[in-house]
């Protein structure tokens, strides 16, 4: 009996080791693009950070002045007053629902401190601006009221205890009084213009004429443009003729039918003048919505 032949395996043996050099090559490539990828990206945010991003301009402990550059008279005393920030690119850094405390002085000359919420956000940059009611014997009305185009106002923040995140609530309502309507726009704009949250708002806004009302044309339009998620009501105690908003004060009856109804999902917002804030508690409690679904700014 012949002896069995033994396969040739040399070429073969040759095949797989030059098949996996050219695997092996083509690993070692692809981990250097990797490895170039991570490097360029972690370039990239390092150089936005310290470069590009834009920079928050307020200081929570400290005090900074920033210049008046356009003062608007709205009403016979409200006015719109428009601040510059240290570069066309800076933002305020101002988290969604915080307001920043002004500093200035009052018709003796002492320094006055008062809250003040702006209505831009931080996809307005390189300014802030705030809608401001000055009242005949308010002590920092005084100074918005002296205030002229290139003072400058003392400003730090951000303050308050409202935190905001898109979508925590299925829906807002908000009662508003005079210039208590600021927290409440900057909310509403913040929550309109993310196209990812799908929070629905209900406002009743509450004055006492038509030419007190603050920020109506502003409201309006987002009123008109988001219809299925932003819906307003306006009271008057004097309203003109013909009017087909609500007169008076805000009532139980009113926050019924325009608010969303007590529900774990849902928050009411106030801001107000105190008497006003004390009556829609009130309202609220004897309606049923828990001391967690109601805020007060």
């Amino acid at each position: 009996m012949g002896e069995e032949a033994v396969p040739d395996l040399s070429n073969n043996v040759t095949s797989v080791l030059e098949s996996m050099n050219l695997d092996f090559k083509h690993l070692a490539d692809g981990v250097a693009v990797a490895l170039l990828v991570i490097a360029l990206s972690s370039a990239y945010f390092y150089c936005y950070n310290l470069f590009l991003k834009p920079k928050a301009c307020l200081d929570r402990k400290n005090f900074r002045e920033f210049k008046l550059v356009k003062k608007t008279n709205l009403s016979h005393n409200s006015a719109r007053f428009r601040f510059a920030l240290p570069t066309p690119t800076s933002v305020l850094g101002l988290p969604i629902g915080k307001h920043i405390k002004c500093r200035g002085r009052d018709s003796q000359g002492e320094e006055v401190t008062r809250p003040y919420t702006p209505i831009t956000l931080d996809s307005d940059v390189g300014y802030f601006e705030l809608v401001v009611k000055m009242y005949p014997k308010g002590r920092m009305s005084h100074h918005f009221r002296e205030m002229k185009e290139g003072d400058c106002l003392a400003v730090k923040g951000p303050k308050g205890r409202f935190s905001y995140k898109p979508n925590q609530a299925r829906a807002y309502g908000m009662l508003a009084g005079g210039s208590g309507i600021t927290p409440m726009f900057q909310i509403t704009r913040a929550i309109l213009e993310n196209p990812k949250d799908k929070t629905k708002l209900n406002l009743i806004y509450a004055n006492v004429t038509v030419d007190d009302i603050l920020l109506k044309e502003e409201i309006d339009e987002l009123a008109s443009k988001y219809p299925d998620r932003f819906k307003v009501y306006y009271v008057l105690n004097q309203p003109p003729q013909p009017w087909n908003g609500g007169v008076g004060f805000i009532s139980k009856e009113m926050i019924q039918t325009h608010c969303p109804a007590p529900a774990s999902d849902i928050q009411i917002l106030m801001c107000g003048p105190p008497a006003m804030n004390r009556a829609m508690a009130a309202h609220l409690d004897a309606l049923g919505y828990a001391p967690n679904m109601q805020f007060q700014f």
